[in-house]
Parts: structure tokens; sequence; C-alpha cells
């Protein structure tokens, strides 16, 4: 490691702060600003380095929020899903444009809509239905990447519409570029909008990143720390979401693009911020039950405030992100989990469980799910290598 600098990871329950190869992890106090509770622990350390020499990346946001209305399930809609899970976006819903008078409109704040579909040459696609659902949901940024003759129509009838070239070219092949690079410094510029990250800047002049871009950057380079072997799954389990990053030759769907290593991220599956939605979706999960009698606890495990508690719900949130990857799962990209090689796990789960606890999960999940007797090994990144790596390259 490069002793002369200061690695920080803002996180939305823990930081993390390398220096001279040890790394340091603290509870963040949430009734303190994020720069103050930082100071107020790590001062000293900090006060060592300059500014230039000290490089942050957060993931203190929780991601964003997408809603994406395309007009086929099988070109539009699988194209932006892919390039927005990519970006580090969370999707909370599609909208087919067929559909979309009897869809049903989203309660909470959308970060950012995308609307796609048809390939360019193609015109009359989009029409008042589509502004007409546009009226009734409350949004703060929207996104055009559908066919360019109705670029017009879409420009002329939706305030402060970003227009980007269609995703779709003319041999049905995804453009994912533009779409990618705008949602991309969309996710940036949410971070550095906190007023808690804004501050962080007086304590570097470098720019300051998505904790899962530094650690998507990592993943060519892991076979040179690790005992992985392609194809593998990186998963991160945070305080408020869950992160999968993996190889491309697992994917199931056949999407042309140029990404060696994709990512999805799980904004409801964490198990601090969001232990309310992950408690939830393990009551809905139908072998969760099962899952827990294995385990030798009952459902009371979601009421208890204790470390065993908490170790269930880290075992919880690896079954339902490989549930959801997984071909019993249709709403997410479908991965060739039988082909997997290696399951490495990085982030706060390493501190909280075993090899063994991550072993017995995943063992039920392939036999009570994939009813086969596959077992990839398990990789732990127990001193948060992973991250530290890619910060600092």
């Amino acid at each position: 490691m490069n002793q002369n600098k200061l690695l920080i990871d803002i996180g939305s329950t823990y930081f993390k702060v390398s220096a001279n190869g040890c790394v340091e992890q603290h509870f963040r106090d949430f009734n303190k600003d994020i720069y103050d509770d930082l100071k107020s622990k790590c001062e000293e350390t900090i006060s060592k380095y300059q500014k230039e020499d000290v490089y942050i990346c957060s993931s203190a946001n929780g991601g964003l929020s997408t809603l994406i209305i395309g007009l086929s399930k099988s070109f539009s809609l699988k194209y932006a899903t892919n390039i927005a899970y990519n970006s580090g976006i969370n999707i909370i819903d599609t909208v087919l444009y067929s559909h979309i008078k009897e869809s049903s409109i989203p309660s909470d704040l959308i970060d950012v809509v995308i609307v796609v579909g048809a390939i360019d040459g193609v015109k009359g696609v989009f029409g008042q239905e589509l502004l007409d659902y546009l009226e009734k949901i409350n949004y703060s940024n929207i996104v055009y990447v559908g066919n360019q003759d109705d670029a017009h129509f879409i420009q002329q009838h939706i305030d402060n519409v970003v227009v980007l070239p269609n995703i779709i070219d003319h041999k049905l092949h995804i453009r994912e570029e533009e779409l990618k690079e705008y949602l991309t410094n969309l996710y940036q510029a949410d971070i550095v909008g906190k007023e808690d990250i804004k501050h962080l800047y007086d304590i570097t002049s470098n720019q300051i990143y998505p904790t899962p871009y530094i650690v998507n950057k990592t993943l060519s380079l892991l076979d040179g720390k690790f005992k992985v072997v392609d194809p593998y799954i990186l998963i991160d389990i945070g305080g408020a979401t869950t992160d999968i990053h993996y190889s491309k030759d697992l994917i199931m769907d056949n999407i042309l693009n140029e990404n060696e290593y994709d990512r999805l991220v799980f904004k409801k599956l964490g198990v601090f911020k969001s232990k309310e939605s992950l408690i939830f979706s393990a009551k809905n999960n139908e072998f969760v039950y099962e899952l827990l009698a294995y385990l030798k606890v009952t459902e009371n495990i979601f009421q208890e405030q204790s470390e065993k508690a908490l170790k269930v719900l880290m075992q919880l949130a690896i079954f339902l992100v490989l549930c959801k990857v997984s071909s019993y799962n249709k709403s997410y990209i479908t991965l060739k989990l039988n082909a997997l090689n290696s399951l490495i796990f990085t982030g706060g789960i390493t501190k909280v469980l075993n090899q063994e606890d991550i072993q017995n999960i995943v063992s039920f999940f392939y036999k009570k799910i994939l009813n086969s007797g596959h077992n990839p090994s398990i990789v732990m990144d127990s001193n948060y290598d992973i991250w530290t790596m890619a910060i600092r390259n």
C-alpha cells in the first residue's frame, strides 16, 4: 500500500479509515455531522496528511431510485434496466408502455425516470398517455433514450427532460455509454450534494467517488490478492444496501455490452437502516421459515436486538440476494449460479459471520432453490482489502 495516502470510506452505518496498511472501522454517531464525527474519532490520523493525499469514497446516500418506462420487455426495458443496474441505480419499478394506463403510481419520490423505446426511423411511438402518467408521479430528473424521431415531442411537452442518443441501435444491440455516463454522474452529484458529504472537501482536494464504483474497479485485480476463480460473485452487505458485483460470464440474458464486470444494488436489503424492509422481504419468501428452522431459530428473532439476531439478518441477506439473481426470481438479471466458482464477501458481514456461517447459507440455497449440490468456494475479505486496492490505484 502507498504509505502516503489516507483512505476513507463513508458508509450508511460505518466509516472506515485506512492508513499505513491498517484499517479502522467506526460505528457512526447519527447525532453528529459526518465530518464532525469523523474528526472526533480520527483527528490525530487525519492531521498527518495533506488534502491531496486524502482519498474518500461514500455509499452513505444509499443510491438513487429509478422508474423505467419502455415499449418492450425484450429490448427497451431489458436494455435500460441493465444499464441502470450497472450504473448503481436502484430500480423501483418498470412500466410497459402498452399498459401505462393501468400501471400503479409510485408513492415515493423517484430520483430519475428513464423513457426508452423503438429504433430510430420509427415515429409517433409516445403520446398523451405518457404525459398523463408523468403528471401523476413525483420525480426529480427525467431522461429520454428512445427513438430520435420522437425526441422533439418529448422535449416539447416534458420540462427539463435530458435527451440522449437511443440506447437501441439499428441492429437491436445495446448502446450504453451515454446513458451510463448520465446515470453515473447523477449518482455522483447526489453523493456530493449531501451537506454531510460536501463538508468532507475540507479534508480532501480529490473527487469523492461512490464506493460501489471504487469496488467495481477492483474486480479485475482480485486474482492477484485472493484465491478466486472466474466466474465469481462479490457480495457487499452494508447497513442500507446490499451490492452484488459479478463477472459478465454469469449473465443469463443475451445482452451485448462491453463491460467485463457488472453490478446490482438492492436498496432494501441492508441490515441497519433498511432492516425492516429486509425482514419484510424475508417474510414474503416462501423458503425463509424453513431456513430459520435450519438455523435453529424462530421468527421471534426478528424482534430481538442481539448479536445473534444481527447474525441471522446477515445470513438472510445472503440468501435473499442469491434468490433475487437466480431463476427463482424473474425481477432481476438471472445469473448462471451453477457455473459459479467463487463467492467473495466484503463489508461489515466479514466482521459478523465466519466462513462456516456463510457456507451453511450457500449450501442451503443451492440445495433448496436450485436443487443442486454445487458448492462454490467462499472467500472472505476480512481486512477490507478490496476497497483499499481500488481507491489507492
